[in-house]
C-alpha cells in the first residue's frame, strides 16, 4: 500500500594542516646559514654591537618579525597534531597513473525503478570498502553523525539502521583494533545535529574529532561536507551524510575514486583546512599556507585516466574564506559548467533557492538562477531541474520553480519537475528526516558536478561543502568518452522519466 504523497498522516519525511610552518623551517635554514658566516667572521664579529654586526641584527629582527608576525591569533596549542602533506610516498604524487571511478547510491527502502533502468553500488557498499581498505588513514568531514538506530530511535531502531550500525563498527574496529588514524572534522554539534557516534568513537579511542564553529568563524553556517579520505590515495564526495538514514531511507548521489593520489592529495589540502579550524578559537588567515594552496582548478584540470578513460578533473570548495589559492569555489564551478555546456543542463537538487535561506535577513540572491536562465534563451540550451518535496520543504520554492518553468515554450526549453519519495508504510512514517531525494549535483553534455551543497545563497557564502567536477578531455579537437557523465546522465533521466517525478502543476496549491 502507497500512502498519498499529500495526505496529512503519511507526507514524506526526511534532511588544519597542521603542517610544519614554513616560516619555522626558513628561520632553521636561515639559523645554519648565518652560523657557518659567523665562525668565518668570528674576529670581525665577537659581539653583537660591534657596528659592522648592526645590520645583520636588523636583518635577523626583520626575518623573526615576518616568519612570526603572521602567526598572532593562531591560538592553537602545543598538543595540535601535526600532519604534513609530505608524509606519504613521492609515488602518490603521480598524475598519470590509472584511477578507478564508480558512481554510488542510495535507493530508498521500497521505491524501485523498472527493469532495466540503471543501478549501481550502494553507497553502504563503497563506504564499508574504503573503510576495509585503509592501511594508515581514515580522514572524514561531516556535517554530522547518527551512525547507530539507537541515535534517532533509542526504544525501538528501525530495522533498516544495521547498515549505519554496521558502518559505525568497522569505523570502531579500524580505529581500536587495526591501527588506522582516524580523524573526523565535523560541524559543532547541537542539540538538533548531535554528536553521539563521533564522541564514542573519540572516548574509546578509536578517532580525533574536531568541530568547526562557523557560527565563530564567518557568523553563520555549518560544515556541511560529506566526504571519506582513505590514505590520501581514495575518497568518496557525494551527499550522504555520515546517518544510517542517508544510507536506507533517502536517496543519495555520490562518487567514489579509487587509487587515485594526484586527486585525492588535493582533497586532503580541504580537509587540512577544516582539521586547522577545529580549534576552540579559529582563525582565518588572510593568505592560506602554501601547501594547502593547490594548481587543480577549473582553469587548470588535472588529466586523469579513470576506468581506461582520459577525463579532466578538479575540486570546488565552499565558501570562499576556507579556500586558499587556487582553489575553485563551488560556487563557481557550478557557474562554470553551466557556461561550458553545450546542448543541456539537467539538475537535481533538493533545495533550489535564487535567495539566502538561514540568514537574519533573506535577500535576492540571482547568480545560479541568472546562469540557467542565460543559456535557456541566449544559448537554447535544454535545461531540467528536478527539485525536491518533502515535509521541511520551504513553500516559496516553488514560486522561484514557476518562474523559470514560465519560460518554457516552443522558443526556450527549459522544465521542472519535483521529485517525491513515497512513505509506503507506518514504520517509515515515524522516522524523522527521511524519504527525501537529497541529491546535489548536475550533468551537461560535456560534463558531471557531484556536490555536497544544496543551492540557495546560505551553502555558497558562509558554509562548508564540496564538489568534484569531471569534464570530457579533448583529444585532437574531438570530446571523448565520459563513461561516468554518462552514468550521471542516465541517472537523472531515469528518476526523470520515474513515477516519482511529477509535474510542477501538482503544486499549485503550495506557495
Amino acid at each position: 500500500m502507497k500512502y498519498d504523497i499529500f495526505s496529512s498522516k503519511y507526507k514524506t519525511v526526511v534532511e588544519r594542516t597542521g603542517k610544519l610552518d614554513v616560516g619555522e623551517f626558513e628561520l632553521q635554514l636561515f639559523d645554519s646559514r648565518y652560523m657557518l658566516k659567523g665562525e668565518t667572521e668570528e674576529k670581525k664579529c665577537k659581539g653583537w654591537l660591534k657596528p659592522s654586526c648592526i645590520p645583520i641584527t636588523i636583518i635577523l629582527v626583520l626575518i623573526v618579525l615576518v616568519v612570526l608576525l603572521p602567526l598572532i591569533g593562531q591560538d592553537e596549542s602545543k598538543s595540535v597534531e601535526v600532519i604534513t602533506l609530505g608524509d606519504y610516498d613521492a609515488q602518490f604524487k603521480n598524475c598519470s597513473s590509472p584511477c578507478s571511478i564508480t558512481l554510488v547510491e542510495s535507493i530508498p527502502e521500497n521505491l524501485t525503478f523498472a527493469e532495466g533502468e540503471p543501478s549501481h553500488p550502494s553507497v553502504f557498499e563503497s563506504w564499508s570498502q574504503l573503510i576495509s581498505l585503509a592501511e594508515r588513514s581514515i580522514d572524514i568531514a561531516t556535517f554530522y553523525s547518527t551512525l547507530k538506530g539507537q541515535d534517532i530511535q533509542p526504544d525501538d531502531p528501525d530495522p533498516s539502521s544495521w547498515q549505519g550500525d554496521k558502518i559505525f563498527s568497522d569505523l570502531m574496529k579500524a580505529g581500536t583494533e587495526r591501527g588506522i588514524r582516524i580523524r573526523i572534522a565535523q560541524s559543532e554539534p547541537t542539540g538538533a545535529m548531535p554528536d553521539f557516534d563521533t564522541k564514542e568513537l573519540e572516548v574509546k579511542g578509536a578517532a580525533k574529532v574536531r568541530s568547526l564553529d562557523f557560527k565563530k568563524m564567518l557568523g553563520s553556517g555549518v560544515l556541511h561536507t560529506k566526504m571519506f579520505l582513505i590514505d590520501k590515495k581514495h575518497f568518496y564526495v557525494g551527499s550522504a551524510n555520515m546517518d544510517w538514514r542517508s544510507l536506507t531511507q533517502v536517496k543519495e548521489l555520490g562518487v567514489v575514486i579509487y587509487n587515485c593520489s594526484c586527486l585525492a592529495m588535493d582533497v586532503s589540502k580541504i580537509f587540512e583546512v577544516y582539521w586547522k579550524l577545529g580549534v576552540p578559537n579559529p582563525y582565518i588567515p588572510p593568505e592560506w599556507p602554501a601547501d594547502l594552496q593547490t594548481s587543480i582548478n577549473k582553469d587548470n584540470p588535472v588529466t586523469v585516466v579513470m576506468n581506461n578513460t582520459q577525463m579532466l578533473a578538479y575540486i570546488s570548495s565552499s565558501p570562499p574564506p576556507l579556500c586558499p589559492k587556487g582553489r575553485t569555489t563551488d560556487l563557481d564551478s557550478i557557474l562554470d559548467t553551466i557556461n561550458r555546456a553545450n546542448t543541456f543542463v539537467y539538475i537535481a537538487v533538493m533545495d533550489y533557492f535564487p535567495t539566502s535561506l538561514y540568514l537574519d535577513k533573506d535577500h535576492y540572491w540571482p547568480a545560479i538562477d541568472d546562469s540557467l536562465r542565460r543559456v535557456a534563451t541566449i544559448k537554447r540550451l535544454q535545461v531540467r531541474i528536478l527539485a525536491s518535496y518533502w515535509n521541511h520543504t520551504k513553500p516559496t520554492m516553488m514560486s522561484f520553480l514557476r518562474s523559470l518553468n514560465a519560460l518554457n515554450s516552443d522558443v526556450f526549453d527549459i522544465e521542472v519537475k519535483i521529485f517525491v519519495v513515497p512513505t509506503y508504510t507506518e514504520a517509515q512514517a515515524k522516522i524523522p528526516f527521511s524519504r527525501v531525494n537529497h541529491n546535489k549535483y548536475m550533468v551537461t553534455d560535456n560534463a558531471a558536478y557531484i556536490g555536497t551543497s544544496n543551492w540557495a545563497e546560505d551553502y555558497f557564502i558562509n558554509t562548508g561543502g564540496v564538489g568534484i567536477i569531471i569534464r570530457n578531455s579533448v583529444i585532437n579537437e574531438t570530446e571523448s568518452d565520459n563513461p561516468i557523465r554518462d552514468q550521471v546522465e542516465e541517472v537523472f533521466k531515469r528518476d526523470w522519466a520515474s513515477e516519482y517525478a511529477h509535474p510542477l502543476s501538482q503544486f499549485q496549491d503550495i506557495t
